[in-house]
């Protein structure tokens, strides 16, 4: 096929020759993968700037877009990849092949650096979702850190670079700069643009922004991002989203309110720090799904409420395909033993069949989990109408990034994303938070000492 860019694409590859260092925050649709690989081609052939090219991606992303996009574009159909994949002894072969780029999935970041040490081979480096490095503790971020310094361009792609707050984008920076706009350290930068908030001793479990720290800090990294919204620049078909309110009735919901309050009677006089409240949420979301696992990991039902509502409205769709995202292994359970016609992305080759097969209308249920299914799946060329939301989440980005799989750039339709919501359950307050693009830690928080606060009342 032909590339014609469209003019934020060909700004896009133009920033990206112009500088050693760029965040292109993106949202999803906008064509990130080919305005980069349009970059790095004139990299490798025309400016001889570039000799040896690391791209690293999530899994599923590494394993099937970026070769899928290289055989799409004619202009780029004469790049060899070599994909940094499977077993040590593959990895070691591939990273061996003749090529142009190589990719690698971020979970062996680590493993790659340790095989190259201090003779690190890679010239120019591409982070595919680059805000999955936003933890400054994680290995792959240390590891990366370690082989900054040999690297002489770095590219950074993502659509949500700081998808729960300020504090999510100092080490994705710290990547692209070396620590030049944020500071060279996550404590210097807390200490410039936050303030502490709840603590337990000399723990600070949570940090709120100074005011005017969002324009500091995205007036710093302005020379070195690229933000652009996909509303500015494409005419997609409309995104319509509608919260179905799921009816709790007779023993289920007495079931449901026995067991929120027996969970949270527990902490009635007890802080709720992060850990805790992560916990409390995830088992009243499960409650409010239907389903909770109990101590020995065995699962409770407690109702069927949302499988019916999800029977309803696959029946409503008229035989179109139909995209459901599930967070937890019992709600995929149910859902499958319910509608023995759905089926789920599998791994590898399999799971790159399982694509096409959807986007050519060949699966009429498909169902996804948000970390699985987030970043780079291009979902969106089924006659696909309708998304549904069968368990709730606190993530922002796994939201975005999840609904951006059918909606964006291709897509010939509306597209309506459709949320279960259990009435009178945690569902309600996630749902909220995520309204208020507020969605994470302390929204968490907040809304679980809220619930502890209506059961002691």
């Amino acid at each position: 096929m032909r590339f014609i860019p469209h003019q934020y694409q060909a700004y896009a590859t133009q920033r990206i020759l112009d500088t050693p260092y760029l965040g292109l925050f993106l949202e999803m649709g906008l064509g990130k993968t080919v305005s980069t690989l349009t970059a790095i081609d004139q990299l490798l052939n025309d400016y001889f700037d570039a000799e040896r090219v690391l791209v690293i991606a999530p899994l599923r992303v590494a394993d099937d877009t970026w070769a899928r996009e290289i055989h799409k574009w004619d202009h780029l159909t004469h790049l060899r990849i070599s994909k940094v994949l499977g077993s040590a002894d593959q990895r070691r072969r591939a990273l061996k092949a003749d090529a142009d780029i190589w990719i690698i999935n971020r979970e062996n970041v680590e493993w790659l650096v340790g095989e190259y040490g201090s003779k690190w081979p890679f010239d120019t480096v591409v982070i595919d979702e680059l805000s999955s490095f936003k933890n400054h503790q994680s290995k792959r971020f240390k590891a990366l850190r370690r082989v900054r310094p040999m690297i002489k361009r770095l590219i950074g792609l993502t659509g949500t670079p700081a998808p729960n707050s300020l504090m999510d984008l100092w080490a994705p920076v710290y990547l692209l700069d070396q620590g030049d706009r944020l500071g060279k350290t996550i404590t210097g930068y807390r200490d410039r643009y936050f303030l502490p908030g709840e603590r337990s001793g000399h723990v600070v479990y949570n940090w709120k922004q100074k005011k005017e720290s969002e324009e500091r800090v995205y007036e710093a990294i302005g020379d070195i991002a690229v933000s652009m919204k996909a509303e500015d620049w494409l005419e997609l078909p409309e995104r319509i989203d509608r919260n179905v309110p799921v009816r709790l009735t007779g023993k289920a919901a007495e079931l449901y309110k026995k067991l929120e309050k027996e969970l949270l009677i527990e902490y009635a006089d007890a802080d709720v720090v992060a850990q805790t409240a992560a916990v409390l949420s995830n088992k009243l979301l499960q409650m409010a799904s239907g389903a909770v696992y109990d101590e020995d990991r065995g699962v409770k039902l407690i109702h069927d409420a949302k499988l019916d509502a999800l029977e309803d409205l696959i029946e409503a769709a008229q035989g179109k395909p139909v995209m459901v995202f599930y967070n937890f292994q019992h709600s995929l359970s149910r859902i499958q033993a319910r509608f023995p016609q759905a089926q789920i992305l599998r791994k590898g080759k399999d799971g790159n069949e399982d694509i096409r097969a959807w986007n050519n209308d060949g699966i009429p249920l498909l169902l996804l989990h948000p970390k699985s299914a987030g970043h780079g799946l291009n979902l969106q060329e089924s006659s696909c109408r309708t998304v549904v939301w069968f368990d709730q989440i606190w993530s922002l980005e796994e939201d975005q990034q999840a609904n951006a799989r059918v909606h964006r750039q291709g897509v010939r339709h509306n597209i309506v994303v459709i949320r279960l919501v259990a009435e009178g359950t945690m569902d309600e307050e996630a749902v909220e938070a995520l309204g208020r693009k507020a969605a994470g830690q302390e929204a968490l928080m907040q809304a679980v000492k809220a619930r502890i606060e209506r059961v002691r009342g």
